[in-house]
């Protein structure tokens, strides 16, 4: 999903807001003109302060209606008939919930002008709103921006369609960067140097004609390098759990959701982390502190340790509270030939895990400090600044070393598909004792079924597994 795409999506929201408010106000003034107050004259009483206090509510509750309406979808293809159709349907449900109220609650409105204009007004602006949002979109997708890079793959007359309609219409979001006339395995090969060097954002497989064999091959290959895999009419009977069908050229295409983590899900994901991270840190503002002094007073060196890990589409500096000694530290800033030699024969001694990932027991470079703020997981506390600054979410896969992800299998790259989480699904079920396969598995279940109710429930339980405890790494 582009970030522009979601920018103008949650851009609707407040615009749609203040279109309601703006339609009310102008609906209330235009009562008291003088032409309308010679065709009727005003024989009520409604002070502005009370009527705009009941308008925010409509507004409000209007944009529950237009959300049901599917007025928020991110859908960048809908037409804009389809759009303004859809916003005059939601007005006229909410003008219904308007008469509803004054039936039940007389005294809020005695004037139906008011209504019946602030009806009529808020499907003007708002079509009017949403028009111009929509010209702005289309402008900036015809100098690239918001543009969709898309390998077709397939040799027949829907691949020779979609290409023209594509490069016909400059506007229309997506951008042809490569095609392919089948998936064999040189054809693989190849697709994996181009996205070397070329932004890919999707594939899509327009030939029904491909067989079985290089239809999940495709699918894989867009799975490993987390790219957006689309076909057209009904080609992949496997590894399908979620499907989205739209229309291109009169033409059917399905999209594999991998995630309800897009569009809304990623927007309200965001917010939850921004919001999350900043009351933590104001919460532990007092044992980040206390931990600092410690730390710095325990033994020579830095407070904060920084080490790389990896990101869907790079890496980043991860925080951690420093529990080692400072010379035997290994990351990006630190660290020389004897410690990663010391590293290295530690991994291969003590190490307690199996696979790509490694868990060493009883490590004696942790100061006495380091101890006890491993034991209780206070080491991670500054990784609510990684929260805030984007490059974590609140809850996800546990973020993992380069080395670590090199040594990945085809499967275990699934857990890239997200940010990587302070807290998860695997580390409140098992902590760090927990297998990397089953880490996986776990993992693989919350990217396939997130919610916010959920993140809150990982959150919620994530104190009990810190007290429950783990064994010192």
């Amino acid at each position: 999903m582009k970030k522009s795409e979601l920018f103008f999506s949650f851009l609707l929201v407040p615009l749609d807001f203040l279109m309601i408010i703006l339609a009310g106000i102008s609906a209330y003034y235009l009562r008291f003109t003088g032409v309308a107050a010679e065709i009727r004259p005003v024989i009520f009483s409604l002070p502005f302060s009370d009527y705009f206090q009941i308008l925010l509510l409509i507004a409000l509750a209007w944009l529950i209606i237009f959300a049901l309406a599917g007025l928020y979808n991110i859908k960048g293809s809908r037409r804009l008939t389809a759009e303004v159709y859809r916003v005059i349907l939601a007005c006229s449900t909410g003008l219904m919930l308007i008469v509803i109220m004054i039936f039940v609650f007389r005294e809020l409105f005695s004037s139906r002008f008011i209504v019946l204009a602030g009806w009529l007004l808020a499907i003007v602006y708002i079509s009017f709103a949403r028009i111009i949002v929509r010209s702005v979109q289309r402008i900036l997708l015809k100098y690239g921006v918001g543009v969709h890079k898309i390998v077709l793959v397939g040799d027949s007359n829907t691949t020779d369609v979609l290409i023209h309609e594509f490069s016909s219409r400059k506007n229309s979001g997506y951008e042809v960067v490569k095609r392919l006339k089948n998936f064999s395995l040189e054809a693989g090969d190849e697709l994996a140097e181009f996205i070397k060097t070329c932004e890919v954002d999707e594939i899509m497989q327009s030939d029904p004609n491909l067989s079985k064999a290089e239809a999940i091959r495709l699918f894989d290959f867009a799975d490993e390098n987390h790219i957006i895999f689309k076909y057209a009419a009904d080609l992949l009977g496997a590894k399908v759990l979620k499907t989205e069908v739209s229309e291109v050229a009169g033409i059917p295409v399905v999209e594999v959701k991998k995630t309800p983590l897009e569009g809304w899900g990623r927007i309200i994901k965001r917010v939850f982390d921004v919001i999350s991270s900043l009351f933590f840190i104001i919460l532990f503002s007092p044992i980040l502190i206390i931990a600092a002094v410690a730390i710095k007073l325990d033994s020579r060196g830095p407070v904060i340790y920084k080490n790389e890990r990896v990101l869907k589409n790079g890496t980043f500096k991860l925080y951690k509270f420093r529990s080692m000694i400072y010379q035997y530290c290994v990351g990006d800033d630190y660290g020389n030939d004897k410690a990663l030699e010391l590293e290295k024969k530690l991994i291969e001694e003590k190490s307690v895990k199996t696979g790509p990932v490694y868990k060493i027991a009883d490590d004696p470079r942790l100061t006495r400090a380091g101890k006890f703020i491993r034991r209780w997981s206070i080491d991670e506390l500054p990784q609510f600044f990684n929260v805030l600054r984007g490059d974590m979410s609140l809850v996800g896969p546990r973020p993992h070393q380069p080395r670590e992800v090199a040594k990945y299998e085809r499967h275990h790259k699934k857990v890239l598909t997200i940010k990587p989480g302070l807290t998860g699904l695997a580390q409140i079920s098992g902590r760090s004792d927990l297998s990397f396969e089953d880490e996986v598995k776990l993992d693989s279940y919350y990217i396939e079924n997130w919610s916010l109710i959920f993140d809150i429930a990982i959150v919620a339980r994530t104190p009990l597994a810190v007290l429950r405890g783990r064994k010192v790494e």
